[in-house]
Formats: C-alpha cells, sequence, structure tokens
C-alpha cells in the first residue's frame, strides 16, 4: 500500500497560484493512477483531476479546467497540482489519491471510491 503526503497548501490571493505537491512512498509509483480530490466545509469531496501512471492522459473537473493541471515525476515519485486563477469556491483541503492500476479511464477515476490510498490532505484558503 502506497502513502501519500501532501503539502503546497497556504493562504493565497483571489487570482493567485499555488503548486501542491503529493509524495508516495511504499510502493511502485509508475504503476500508479492519481488524483486530486478537495473537500470544502459542509460539502462532500469532489474530483479535481486525474493523470495516468505515465502522465499520457488527465482528466479535469469542469470547475477547474483550464485553470489547474495536474503532472507527475515518477523519477521522484511524486504527483503536482498547479492551481493558477484561484478563486474563493477552490477553497477547501486538497487531498491526494492513488489506485494501482496502468488502464485508465477517466471516467472511472473520477470517483473517490476508484482509489484506494489517501493523504492527510493540505488546506487551500483563497480570499481577498
Amino acid at each position: 500500500q502506497v502513502q501519500l503526503v501532501e503539502s503546497g497548501g497556504s493562504p493565497v490571493q483571489i487570482g493567485g497560484s499555488l503548486r501542491l505537491s503529493c509524495a508516495a512512498s511504499g510502493g511502485t509509483f509508475s504503476t500508479y493512477t492519481m488524483g486530486w480530490f478537495r473537500q470544502a466545509p459542509g460539502k462532500e469531496r469532489e474530483f479535481v483531476a486525474s493523470i495516468a501512471w505515465n502522465g499520457g492522459s488527465t482528466s479535469y473537473a469542469d470547475s477547474v479546467k483550464g485553470r489547474f493541471t495536474i503532472s507527475r515525476d515518477n523519477a521522484k515519485n511524486t504527483v503536482y497540482l498547479q492551481m493558477n486563477s484561484l478563486k474563493p469556491e477552490d477553497t477547501a483541503v486538497y487531498s491526494c489519491a492513488a489506485a494501482r492500476a496502468t488502464l485508465y479511464s477517466s471516467t472511472y477515476y473520477k470517483t473517490s471510491s476508484a482509489f484506494t490510498s489517501w493523504g492527510q490532505g493540505t488546506q487551500v484558503t483563497v480570499s481577498s
């Protein structure tokens, strides 16, 4: 079972940028599909982005498409979420997730139940 640790969350102004990182250990990172999810206070966890094991395919929630970019560096066992043009509605705890899979389906990996390992989360707060 891979262990995941997120970092990079912080307060940021509206329109600003942040890059979140998720470092993986304890597994063969290059065999995992990775995802980012977020949960705002009082709301259910929602899908943000996912990326195939080799970085060749990605998928995004409509709410972040064009603003957020997911990427991975398999040599560093790390997945990233670059967030630009941040809005107050992006405020949430962001968690990365892993699924042992080298077959990628953008539809399947939009659901949290598809992932078996989760990090503890990192807080992103967007305000003026």
